[in-house]
């Protein structure tokens, strides 16, 4: 199983003194199953521990950034940022999934490319950095890996999409035109200013009000969409 891994660790920031922890977590079960070595562990376990040091710090940063935000709000923004497609894509940007050992059978099946198996492998490193190293150069490689995420995260738009896309949903299955939204009023100070919306859909109004168009706009949705109930 020996490889020479140094150029990974450039990628990730961070070089190993155990050896066998970077291996570990780079180990999948399939591999682990077929080697003739008793003593080749494989890395769920791993993942199930990163699974856990990434949520505790990707937690702490999303507390730490909005402050003001209530639990609701902040658990939606982490299940987004930890969902299965964003650690996959993660694990691509270091080419994890290059240097993953495979079994012979996962390998033929393209097991270096899916997107489940790329998300477990980046949950492991996080694990293998935290074994080797501790919290500190786990929390570096989670902050170099999200911080960009953070920067440019549309909060608004994760948050207040649901209305508006059931909405859309329902006019579509009932036929209906798509629904219509127009800022009809504007009230309070610049730094306190409140949005009323109206939403359209056929012969049906609704309104709503919020401190941004986008959130009227979801207030709107919502009311729509008990007038359809």
């Amino acid at each position: 199983m020996q490889r020479d891994l140094s150029i990974f660790e450039e990628r990730i920031g961070y070089t190993f003194r155990r050896r066998d922890l970077l291996t570990r977590g780079l180990t999948h079960k399939s591999y682990s199953h077929e080697a003739r070595q008793q003593d080749v562990r494989d890395n769920e376990t791993f993942e199930f521990l990163g699974d856990s040091v990434l949520g505790f710090v990707i937690g702490d940063m999303l507390f730490q950034r909005f402050p003001k935000l209530d639990e609701g709000a902040l658990s939606k923004i982490k299940a987004y940022l930890v969902s299965a497609n964003s650690l996959a894509e993660k694990a691509k940007a270091y080419g994890m999934g290059e240097v993953i050992y495979l079994g012979v059978g996962e390998e033929k099946s393209g097991g270096r490319r899916k997107e489940s198996l790329l998300a477990n492998l980046f949950e492991a490193m996080i694990a293998a950095v935290y074994l080797d190293g501790g919290i500190e150069p786990a929390r570096r490689l989670i902050e170099q890996s999200f911080g960009r995420d953070l920067e440019t995260i549309d909060v608004e738009d994760l948050l207040f999409h649901d209305y508006k896309t059931a909405l859309q949903e329902l006019a579509q299955g009932k036929g209906l035109p798509l629904p219509e939204y127009s800022v009809i009023d504007e009230v309070g100070p610049d730094h306190d200013k409140r949005f009323i919306v109206e939403v359209k859909i056929g012969n049906q109004l609704a309104r709503g009000e919020g401190s941004s168009k986008k959130e009227a706009q979801q207030q709107a949705a919502r009311h729509a969409l008990v007038t359809f109930e």
